[in-house]
């Protein structure tokens, strides 16, 4: 089947990889002129480094990548309520990595480069007749027809609109997001992925690379959460010109700057960042399906979800590999993209729905408002049997499975 592919960021490249090896043509266009290995860290979940190890790519990303050991929900003071193991230390069969977004997606466009054609400069802006992508180039729009086109073009996608031209702006609910990496001292293990704080403000970190060797410095990667607005159902975000926008330490020091833990100074690293990116918390209202006649969806295009839970890129792996194994499995293209639709759909839309419930952060918004100043005995103030229980279930109902279940 010739397939083209929307989009050639981590969800897309990996579809390319995966639809390749199953026999599949497949063309991937990226509307950027000249990919670089931009954006910060993510974590990659095992199932999603399972998929990965599939198409080869485990060696490469065990050498560009951190093993998280554990994640460590934690209150804003830094104390410790709930260690969740992760990887093969929490049972799983592959590891969970940390690892900068931008270097992922360079080594996934190399390795697609080499087995499809992927090409740059071509941003998809519609669909003609149900197979025939409309193109933008820097020499003037252009056509290719395709048996199957595959949007993969992110939160603003062009075929996504096909499917709600009324839509409108990404949902916002009055967070936004500052995203910083960090040459510091390790942490804790130095594999350890921590969430701090409550809702109205919260610290993720973790570190992205191995500890130079000239000065044993790693780069960590920061997430800043700060509410500046009350939430508000259906209000919209900042205008899209203001997203990854380079932000100010201006912004945050009067929310983290006493946040100083006895194993992380958090100002610190926030003063000291090689580079700071500011965006809005958004997603997106599911949609009732994402196939129409032979064009489908992909990972942000389909189902863009608040940051919670490491779920992104790992979700949009994991539709990449729903969507191969479907082709394979049935000739017709129509029950194909059902069967793909079916599998992926329902649980991507219970994952928006649990984030936009706080997900796994309703634990620190109860530790916060039981014991605001701190607590000497995690037990005086929660149930830690009732902490595991919750972030188990949440883990379940997002896909995760250990070798046990």
């Amino acid at each position: 089947m010739d397939i083209l592919i929307a989009g050639g960021g981590i969800g897309g490249l990996t579809a390319a990889l995966a639809l390749q090896a199953r026999g599949h043509s497949v063309t991937v266009l990226e509307a950027v002129r000249e990919p670089k290995p931009l954006g910060v860290g993510i974590n990659l979940l095992p199932h999603a480094v399972g998929v990965l190890d599939e198409l080869g790519l485990l060696p490469a990303l065990r050498g560009m990548a951190v093993e998280t050991s554990a994640l460590v929900f934690a209150n804003k003071h830094g104390q410790a309520i709930h260690r969740d193991p992760r990887g093969l230390e929490g049972g799983y069969s592959h590891p969970q990595f940390s690892i900068h977004r931008g270097e992922l997606q360079m080594r996934l466009w190399r390795e697609a480069s080499a087995k499809v054609t992927v090409l740059s400069g071509q941003r998809v802006t519609g669909v003609r007749d149900g197979h025939v992508a409309l193109i933008d180039t820097a020499d003037g729009p252009r056509e290719q027809a395709a048996d199957l086109i595959v949007g993969a073009d992110g939160i603003h996608s062009a075929l996504r609109r096909r499917l709600a031209p009324d839509e409108g702006a990404p949902c916002w609910r009055g967070v936004m997001m500052w995203r910083g990496t960090t040459w510091a001292p390790p942490f804790l293990d130095g594999r350890t992925m921590v969430q701090a704080g409550h809702s109205q403000a919260k610290f993720v970190v973790y570190p992205i690379a191995a500890p130079r060797q000239s000065d044993g410095l790693q780069l960590i990667n920061w997430i800043a959460d700060r509410r500046v607005r009350q939430p508000t159902a259906g209000r919209t975000a900042p205008d899209r010109a203001d997203w990854s926008r380079a932000g100010n330490v201006a912004d945050l020091l009067p929310t983290f700057g006493a946040w100083r833990f006895d194993w992380l100074d958090v100002p610190g690293l926030i003063t000291r960042a090689e580079q700071m990116l500011e965006w809005p918390m958004v997603d997106r209202d599911p949609l009732p399906r994402w196939r129409l006649g032979p064009t489908t969806l992909l990972g942000d295009a389909a189902h863009p979800m608040v940051p919670i839970g490491s779920n992104g890129a790992t979700q949009a792996i994991m539709d990449a590999k729903a969507l191969a194994e479907a082709l394979s499995d049935h000739a017709d293209l129509d029950t194909a993209l059902a069967a793909y639709e079916d599998e992926r759909r329902p649980l991507c839309a219970r994952i928006v729905a649990m984030n936009r419930l706080e997900g796994l952060d309703a634990i620190l918004d109860r530790v916060e408002a039981l014991a605001p100043d701190g607590f000497t005995r995690l037990s005086d103030v929660i149930d830690p049997a009732e902490v595991a229980a919750e972030i188990n279930a949440y883990k379940a109902a997002a896909g995760h499975r250990t070798h046990g279940t």
